[in-house]
């Protein structure tokens, strides 16, 4: 977990994505979820900007326990999002600097539940994060983490 008292102090990276999510839930939280889970885990925060010096800072979401819920329902959908690999207490509503933002800690996904892809087609659907970016695997990509999935069963 990080120190959510000196947000400012962090920067996205290969661990964190910030979304601002003032407009509803974004659709790209779910490639960075891919992402972190077939790669070492990371935290997305929801109600953080990222300015200019790339410092990040809290905004205050209308209406994070909707945010929390649509994210609930999505990754629990196997036509959605292959595994659900989170508990209860990762996903938690926190308060930063008087605004309430969504802290979401994703796990790396063991080796016999990679790859995490979204929809219904791993070639489709798979990604990696690589610094502070969501990258689509490529099918070579994805061929060898089923390969060490059935290697790891």
């Amino acid at each position: 977990m990080i120190d959510l008292t000196n947000l400012e102090h962090y920067r996205e990276g290969n661990r964190l994505e910030a979304k601002l999510a003032l407009g509803g839930f974004p659709h790209s939280v779910w490639e960075t979820y891919s992402a972190f889970a077939n790669t070492a885990g990371g935290i997305i925060l929801l109600g953080v900007e990222e300015r200019q010096d790339h410092s990040l800072h809290a905004v205050d979401l209308p209406a994070p326990e909707k945010l929390i819920e649509e994210f609930w329902e999505t990754v629990s959908d196997p036509q959605r999002v292959s595994a659900n690999l989170l508990r209860a207490e990762d996903v938690q509503l926190h308060i930063v600097e008087w605004n309430r933002i969504v802290v979401i800690t994703v796990p790396e996904a063991p080796p016999a539940r990679k790859p995490v892809y979204l929809g219904r087609d791993p070639l489709l659907g798979t990604y990696r994060r690589s610094g502070e970016g969501d990258y689509r695997c490529t099918p070579a990509e994805v061929q060898a983490m089923l390969r060490a999935a059935r290697g790891a069963r």
